[in-house]
């Protein structure tokens, strides 16, 4: 209720009586949603801060501020020097002015995404300055238009029909929702009344209160079960609202998605683990492809010409097995292909070891930073986190921030990028040299890095997957197989005056695959892959 009228109507004669003889020594913003206006007399300093960056609409009247060495810029000059008489609210109306002793005044406007900060000079009826200069109907206001007189008798009660909203459409949020849980609505008009009249008595003898529902903090005039703190003063109420919903909650805010987004990776490693343990469980305990490849030599002559599919007795199993070619692939083609497999299954076994190994050891690493975030108590500590662990910047990103799409390949990362420019953001600021790069050859397309540490072999199956991504994202999408280069990241040099995304490679090999697009296989949780 920091935004509600009647909250205005005590804050306004309390700012009166602390303000009152101040001069303006000050007044700059440092963001384009902030202003602030420094005051002091001859025995004290006060600011007057305003954020307005819907919805975390918020002002306050504290102490001390430290003005930033950089990126500030004074406003209002006319301002300086003047000396605060009194501040009053606009009757039934979200804003009050401060008047000066000099005639001109400044309205503040607590109008929820088109709150603003208004400067009038004495005797002109339009502002010299307003703060947010987008909102161009400011630009042309009269404050007196915005006053409103409200008949707020019985007869006019029962006339609207005990229509809340048009009776006193000053109520907010929070007194509507007390007449709504106790019956208001479906009450009859003697009930609404009554009800009418209890919210009214409370709102004339309130209780400044700061309040907390789920991670929404508030400020409410009326009895409420959420209730941390009370106040006896509005402006100490005030400037603890603004404290708890901007600096802590924006803390606690950016700690919750830094959390999920390691909850997040945590989660997948661990279906990692379990998918890739049991694939080497079935590497393990199943025949080698090479037994079937056997098969198809020993029965060459069960393949007509142009007969793609057959069924052969397999001599190792002692069952019959279907054996399906792709178009215009020969037998012995196949064969050749199952012999290869076999051989390198082994090699597969150990990589899958490997990286299961690697896994595990990551895992134990991010459950630790995960706990380490868990015990942050302040923004300074989360700003020494992010430095310390900026090698992790990709988890401590929101997806629709990073210039890539995010996959997962056989417990690889591989990164697409969204856009010609993303595509050099990426390999400049989030890649190493020893990643792995891949291009649709020859024509437009993102940019694909898979992920590894040092030497570590990237296996066949998670080339040829991040392959046909680069394939899929590219003019070749449509085709029936593309070529698609791949090389390490300290083979590709990005040229000063290039267009974006155009880069010179000086070493690449080449591989065949069919383009093909992300599904729930590879997905990550939170990343797009549109």
């Amino acid at each position: 209720m920091h935004l509600n009228y009647h909250f205005l109507t005590y804050l306004c004669p309390r700012l009166t009586d602390l303000l009152s003889g101040f001069s303006v020594t000050s007044c700059f913003s440092q963001n384009k949603d902030e202003l602030i206006i420094g005051l002091e007399n001859p025995n004290e300093s006060r600011f007057f801060r305003a954020h307005l960056l819907a919805p975390q609409v918020y002002y306050s009247f504290p102490k001390k501020f430290q003005r930033a060495k950089k990126n500030s810029v004074d406003l209002f000059p006319e301002l300086i020097g003047q000396e605060i008489n009194r501040v009053q609210e606009l009757s039934f109306e979200r804003a009050f002015l401060i008047y000066f002793n000099s005639g001109d005044q400044l309205l503040v406007k607590l109008h929820g995404n088109r709150s603003n900060v208004v400067f009038f000079q004495k005797g002109n009826s339009t502002p010299l300055y307003v703060f947010r200069n987008e909102l161009q109907e400011d630009k042309k206001l009269d404050w007196k238009e915005l006053e409103k007189r409200l008949d707020l008798s019985k007869n006019r009660f029962f006339e609207l029909k005990g229509n809340a909203s048009q009776f006193l459409p000053t109520l907010g949020k929070i007194p509507r929702e007390w007449l709504k849980e106790r019956g208001y609505i479906p009450a009859d008009l003697d009930k609404k009344w009554q009800l009418m009249q209890e919210v009214l008595d409370m709102l004339d003898t309130p209780l400044y209160a700061i309040a907390q529902r789920d991670s929404e903090v508030y400020l409410t005039l009326l009895p409420d079960s959420q209730v941390i703190m009370t106040f006896a003063d509005p402006v100490e109420a005030l400037n603890e609202l603004f404290h708890k919903a901007l600096v802590i909650g924006n803390f606690e805010k950016e700690k919750k998605e830094l959390i999920k987004s390691y909850e997040d990776q945590i989660k997948r490693t661990k279906n990692y683990l379990e998918k890739s343990s049991l694939k080497r469980v079935e590497l393990i305990q199943s025949p080698p492809p090479a037994q079937v490849a056997d098969v198809i030599m020993a029965n060459l002559h069960e393949f007509q010409k142009g007969q793609n599919e057959t069924k052969l007795f397999n001599f190792y199993s002692n069952q019959t097995i279907s054996i399906s070619l792709k178009p215009n692939q020969k037998p012995q083609e196949f064969a050749a292909h199952l012999y290869r497999k076999s051989k390198n299954r082994k090699l597969e076994i150990q990589q899958l070891e490997h990286t299961i190994s690697a896994k595990k050891h990551q895992l134990g690493e991010l459950e630790a930073i995960l706990f380490e975030l868990q015990e942050l108590r302040g923004f300074r500590d989360l700003k020494n986190f992010k430095k310390e662990h900026k090698s992790e910047k990709e988890f401590q990103k929101k997806p629709e921030g990073l210039p890539f799409r995010q996959f997962e390949v056989d417990g690889f990362l591989v990164w697409v990028g969204k856009s010609a420019k993303d595509n050099d953001e990426m390999l400049r600021n989030f890649t190493h040299k020893d990643d792995l790069w891949l291009h649709a050859r020859q024509v437009a397309g993102s940019h694909v890095i898979i992920r590894k540490k040092g030497n570590q072999i990237i296996p066949d199956p998670v080339l040829e997957r991040a392959g046909s991504l680069a394939a899929y994202y590219s003019k070749f999408k449509t085709e029936r197989l593309a070529p698609v280069i791949y090389t390490e990241v300290k083979y590709v040099r990005k040229v000063k005056g290039n267009a974006p995304g155009a880069v010179i490679v000086d070493r690449e090999s080449v591989l065949m695959v069919p383009p093909l697009g992300p599904d729930q296989s590879i997905s990550i949780s939170g990343s797009s892959s549109s």
